[in-house]
């Protein structure tokens, strides 16, 4: 009796651990990331850039001055001025406004058409699955960037198309991806449950199955933004991206790439922001995915 009078008290003593569900979990794994974090804070510091680059750019970047070409960084111009004598420093901050636009927006056409195509892919099979997954297959085959191309010359040059046109040729991976979480999801006892209970189709699909493959989902869209930036960014830089006379960060390398050894700023400050940025969100998608891994719980 005293042995167990003397374990009882123990327990009393001893303080219990808060139980911590899924995502309570990974987000306090991913606090305790400190490459996740500084990326998560770069992201957001972009994002404001983003958000208010009127109120930040001291300059209007389309603004031409012929009497201050080429000038290098200085108190006036803090990276220097182009051929046309815009202000660098406004038009990388108003390429900000671009990158982050582009990143967000052709994902979220990426998670439209990829999470239906493998969803619907996944939980009927059959038929349905082989017609989905061999039109997938089609898509994924075809050059990307001769798809992008065929596509410009259809839907024209302004950005809102090149947001379509990039979500359009890269939702292939998502696609397979949500395929392969509902095939291995579909057989799980819950989901027999809820069918048992007279839950419909479409009540187990989009209420029962996607939201467990959401941590998966949340990885890939975290490494997609930087991808679908830095494709924006090779776009322009050839030529195919947004007008000339829209502040993006490939179209400035470009226009600063034919005087690269004279005045090498022209292309070092967007570069360093492409980098930065990419960068940042790798980190970011980094530590999103070791925090929503199951396996290193």
């Amino acid at each position: 009796m005293a042995v167990e009078q003397l374990a009882a008290r123990e327990e009393a003593i001893l303080p219990v651990a808060p139980v911590r569900g899924f995502w309570g979990d990974a987000f306090h794994r991913l606090t305790r990331n400190r490459l996740a974090l500084t990326g998560l804070v770069v992201v957001l510091f972009f994002a404001v850039v983003a958000i208010f680059a009127p109120l930040i750019a001291p300059y209007d970047p389309a603004s031409q001055d012929l009497a201050s070409t080429f000038e290098r960084p200085g108190s006036s111009h803090l990276m220097g001025t182009d051929n046309l004598g815009r202000d660098w420093f406004s038009r990388i901050v108003y390429g900000a406004r671009l990158s982050m636009t582009v990143g967000i927006f052709a994902q979220a056409i990426i998670l439209t058409i990829g999470v239906t195509v493998g969803t619907i892919a996944g939980f009927f099979g059959g038929r349905t699955e082989n017609l989905l997954m061999r039109f997938t297959d089609l898509v994924y085959a075809f050059p990307d960037l001769l798809f992008i191309i065929l596509l410009r010359g259809v839907f024209g040059g302004n950005v809102l198309s090149l947001f379509f046109i990039i979500g359009l040729v890269n939702w292939v991976d998502m696609a397979r991806l949500v395929r392969g979480q509902i095939l291995s999801l579909k057989e799980r006892e819950f989901v027999e449950a809820a069918r048992a209970l007279g839950a419909s189709d479409g009540a187990i699909m989009w209420r029962h199955l996607l939201p467990n493959t959401l941590g998966p989902i949340i990885v890939v869209v975290t490494f997609g933004i930087p991808r679908a930036i830095f494709l924006e960014a090779a776009l322009s830089f050839i030529g195919f991206g947004v007008d000339p006379r829209t502040p993006s960060w490939g179209s400035m390398i470009y226009e600063g790439y034919s005087a690269i050894f004279g005045f090498p700023h022209l292309v070092i400050f967007p570069a360093i922001a492409i980098a930065v940025l990419m960068l940042s969100f790798t980190f970011l998608g980094d530590g999103l995915r070791d925090a929503l891994d199951p396996q290193t719980r």
